[in-house]
């Protein structure tokens, strides 16, 4: 696939994680990158996203000081460091990337992102 995201697994409450995220998209560099996140019998939800040159990012109000999205333009990588873990974050994480030179605007809205992985399972336990 296009977008290979790994580093999820089974931590307790009050953990951390480090998700990664390879792209092989052409203009990586250009492109917005966002995670999203859907949790067992719920819809697709944001959790996060960062500018091609990691001026902006923007967060889910429920993960808003816990998660960190950052990336590494030289290694097509965007990461989420999620810490404070709650049973509520579980869920299977995608990572997502944008249209390279798309604007800014709407990066919480997964219809712009046409381009997705996998996902990553993500377990908190209690």
């Amino acid at each position: 696939g296009q977008l290979q995201a790994s580093g999820g697994g089974l931590v307790q409450a009050g953990g951390s994680l480090r998700l990664s995220c390879i792209a092989s998209l052409r203009n990586f560099s250009a492109r917005a990158m966002g995670w999203f996140r859907r949790a067992p019998g719920k819809e697709r939800e944001f959790v996060a996203a960062i500018g091609w040159n990691a001026a902006n990012t923007f967060y889910a109000d429920s993960v808003t000081g816990r998660f960190t999205i950052s990336r590494n333009n030289a290694e097509n990588t965007v990461y989420l460091q999620a810490i404070s873990l709650r049973p509520e974050d579980t869920a299977v994480y995608y990572c997502a990337a944008r249209r390279a030179d798309s604007p800014w605007g709407g990066a919480m809205f997964a219809r712009n992102y046409p381009y997705w992985g996998q996902g990553t399972l993500v377990t908190v336990s209690s």
